[in-house]
Order: structure tokens, then C-alpha cells, then sequence
């Protein structure tokens, strides 16, 4: 399938996995997989749905949906983000868990992707319920986790406190400690040194390689961030440490500006307190969705899928973007933004530097061995730069967009994975 009937294929549709299934078919036409091929690697191995009851800290009793999807272990057990979110759906989970598998692929990891998702705003719930809510909904997954299994990690609307809940519930339910089950953990319950920014430093080393590529100074260069969550606040952070200008950011409540460069650290003391970006005192506001037509050389969105497509790719006037979230470039603004000459650095290589870290906590967990902050982090940039001479290299030998060569790269490596294994029975 040529990237031209991608492009059109993706019009017809919204849903992010129409947008990976598309991704994996011309990523197997590229290699010359058989329809059997393409068909195993684009639907998941497994994936359960759960009722996830909750007795309300008032008395009430609600009931909320609950995923989780194992895409593929045929490299070694599955792993994945679990997201708190109102707007959780099956299609979404099976798409994040696909482009796992890629990810980890990729990025060199020995596992297989998945994902995980709860139908809940958390913002609307105590910190009881929540718990409540992870312990029910971890006991209803239980057969399909463990380190062997199926690793959770923290997404949207989780964290460290939801990761070490999930901890608990497991190894209270199996009778002894099981720190490898989940990463992103707590210090004090086995958690990884240099987690908690691991996505946004790769996303930075990653930046600084696209940036020097097109031949941008990072020292003079401006960039627009989208979303100011964990992985945006850090990014955002990372990059004015660099003395990169950060122009512009954003969340789902409002946006800022300031031409001069944002003071981010202030900016984070805001955020903190006031719950937003918006009303930030050395900025003007503007429009949410304008920040991605902003002149900027570099724009990372770091919030949600589909942010740039058809209706606003024509518009951007960035020259590299660097996709800190999952999925949000369409296959539609692919086209349009390569016919404007902009690099665009895909999600399953830009934001890999989570998992990366979290592979380095689950190693560190098996083996009760705790490595230093300074070895997680030279460790992480090693991984992230191999990755992208990588991908540049296939990028430039096939004449393809770095998107297309990452897909190349990681679904040749699953597919291998599955040959050399051969089919059961």
C-alpha cells in the first residue's frame, strides 16, 4: 500500500486503531509480509474487559469499564501504561498496546506491547475511591500480570501511588513481595532512579538530533510545547535547561505565550498551585489549539491522539515536531506536513524513553540491584541514539519518512520474532 492510499484510507476515519492497523499495512508491504503476516501482527493476542465496582466514599455504588490488551509477547512478556481517562475505549487500548509492541521493538526491549485503561475522570474521585477503583479493577486482571506476564506502568490520569496499589494488590493476593509486576513504583518500593523524566529526556535527546539534522542551532532555536502533564512539564523543563527558548505551552484548561521564552521553572510553581498553565502572570493567553500553528522550529504535542490532522496540519509553521504523545499526528496531516517539508519524529521513537527506563527498573527489581541516577540516564541516551541513527539510516536508505522507516525497522524485528518462534502447534 503506497502512503498516498495511508493518507486516504485515514480520512475515512477517527479511531486511532484504523490509524495503526494502516501504519502496520504499509509497514508490511514495504517488507513483503503475506496477508497471513499482517493479519496476526495487527490484531492482539489478548485482551480481557472487566466491570470495575466501586462503593463511593458517600455509600453509592458505581460501576465503571475496564481494559486491558496484550498486542504481542513473542519477544518477551507485554508492557504497558494504564490510563485513567472518561474517554477510555476498547479501540484506543488495542492501538496504544500495538504501538507498544512497535516501541519496544524499536527501541530494543525484550517485550511485547499492551495497554491498559479504566472509563473514570479521576479528578472527580478521592484519593479512597481511586484506590479502590485500582485494587478491584488489578484483581480482576490478575491472571494475565505479573513479571513474567504483563507489566503495568503509569499513563494519563495514574501515577506512582496507582502503580504501587497495584504492587500491593498482587502480592498480597500471591503471598510474597512482587516489585517487577509493575515500574514507574515508588523509590521506596523498588522504583528506578531517573523514571519520572525518563520519556521527557528522550524526547530531548531526541529533539537535539532531529534539530541538528535540519541543520537548526538548538542554542538560537525557539519550541512550542502542547500539553504540561508529566511528560510536557519535563520536556518543557529539559529543553530550557538546554537554553532552548520555550515559547509556548499548553493544557487542556488554556494556553501561553511569551515571544521571549517562558521562565518554566516559575511557570511550574503556577501550575502546581492554580491546577493550569492558564493565567500565568508572564505570558499572555491564547487560543488552546493555536499553539500548534505558532512559529516555533520545534513543536513537541505531549498531550493527545490526533491533535494534528487534516484541518490544522496545513497551518503548522513548525519545522521539526518531536511527538511526546502517543498518536497524535493522522496519517492525513503526515501527507500535508511532508509536502511542507517539516521532519516529523514518530511517537514510537520520540517518547520510548519511558520504557526504556522502566525496562531498566524491571531489571533492577529481578535482580534487588540498584543502579545510580547517572548510569539510568547514560544508559537511557545510549538506547535513544542507536535508536535514531537507526531509524535516520533506513529513513535515508529507503528513500521513506522517518515514520515509515521506525515501523519498517520495528515490525521486521517482531515479525522475525514470530518466524523464528514458528506457530503452535
Amino acid at each position: 500500500m503506497s502512503a498516498t492510499t495511508v493518507n486516504q484510507s485515514a480520512t475515512q476515519s477517527t479511531n486511532p486503531l484504523a490509524y495503526a492497523r494502516l501504519q502496520l499495512r504499509d509497514a508490511a508491504d514495504l517488507l513483503g509480509f503475506d496477508e497471513g503476516m499482517f493479519t496476526m501482527l495487527s490484531r492482539p493476542r489478548r485482551e480481557v474487559t472487566v466491570s470495575v465496582p466501586l462503593r463511593r466514599d458517600n455509600g453509592d455504588v458505581e460501576v465503571f469499564v475496564g481494559h486491558r490488551v496484550q498486542h504481542n509477547f513473542s519477544r518477551g512478556p507485554a508492557k504497558g501504561g494504564l490510563r485513567y481517562s472518561p474517554h477510555v475505549d476498547i479501540d484506543e487500548v488495542r492501538a496504544l498496546a500495538m504501538w507498544m509492541t512497535w516501541k519496544c521493538a524499536l527501541i530494543d526491549v525484550p517485550y511485547g506491547g499492551a495497554k491498559g485503561g479504566v472509563r473514570i475522570d479521576p479528578k472527580a474521585y478521592s484519593q479512597g475511591e481511586l484506590e479502590r477503583v485500582t485494587r478491584r479493577y488489578t484483581s480482576e486482571i490478575l491472571p494475565l500480570i505479573g513479571p513474567e506476564r504483563d507489566i503495568p506502568a503509569p499513563d494519563i490520569g495514574t501515577d506512582e501511588r496507582t502503580m504501587a496499589w497495584i504492587m500491593d494488590t498482587v502480592s498480597v493476593n500471591r503471598g510474597h513481595s512482587t516489585p517487577g509486576v509493575v515500574t514507574g513504583k515508588p523509590l521506596s518500593l523498588g522504583g528506578s532512579l531517573g523514571r519520572a523524566g525518563a520519556t521527557s529526556r528522550g524526547i530531548v535527546h531526541i529533539a537535539l538530533e532531529a534539530m541538528r539534522s535540519r541543520g537548526i542551532s538548538p542554542e538560537h532555536a525557539s519550541a512550542a510545547v502542547q500539553g504540561f502533564g508529566k511528560v510536557g512539564a519535563g520536556t518543557a523543563a529539559f529543553l530550557a535547561e538546554l537554553g532552548i527558548r520555550v515559547v509556548a505551552v499548553s493544557d487542556e484548561y488554556g494556553a501561553i505565550y511569551n515571544a521571549g521564552g517562558l521562565d518554566v521553572t516559575a511557570l511550574a510553581r503556577h501550575a502546581k498551585e492554580s491546577g493550569s498553565v492558564a493565567g500565568f502572570a508572564m505570558a499572555e493567553s491564547i487560543p488552546g489549539e493555536s499553539i500548534l500553528e505558532l512559529e516555533a522550529d520545534l513543536l513537541v504535542p505531549a498531550a493527545v491522539e490526533g491533535v494534528l490532522n487534516g484541518r490544522n496540519a496545513g497551518r503548522v509553521r513548525a519545522k521539526v515536531i518531536v511527538e511526546g504523545a502517543n498518536g497524535p499526528t493522522t496519517p492525513e496531516a503526515d501527507s500535508v506536513l511532508a509536502d511542507n517539508d517539516v521532519l516529523i519524529v514518530p511517537d514510537i521513537l520520540a517518547n520510548a524513553g519511558g520504557v526504556v527506563v522502566s525496562y531498566f527498573e524491571w531489571v533492577q527489581a529481578n535482580q534487588a540491584y540498584w543502579w545510580s541516577e547517572a548510569e539510568v540516564e547514560a544508559r537511557l541516551k545510549h538506547r535513544m541514539m542507536a535508536a535514531w541513527s537507526a531509524v535516520e539510516e533506513c529513513a535515508r536508505h529507503r528513500s521513506i519518512s522517518l515514520r515509515r522507516a521506525a515501523t519498517v525497522l520495528a515490525v521486521d524485528t517482531v515479525a522475525q520474532a514470530h518466524l523464528q518462534r514458528g506457530l503452535y502447534p
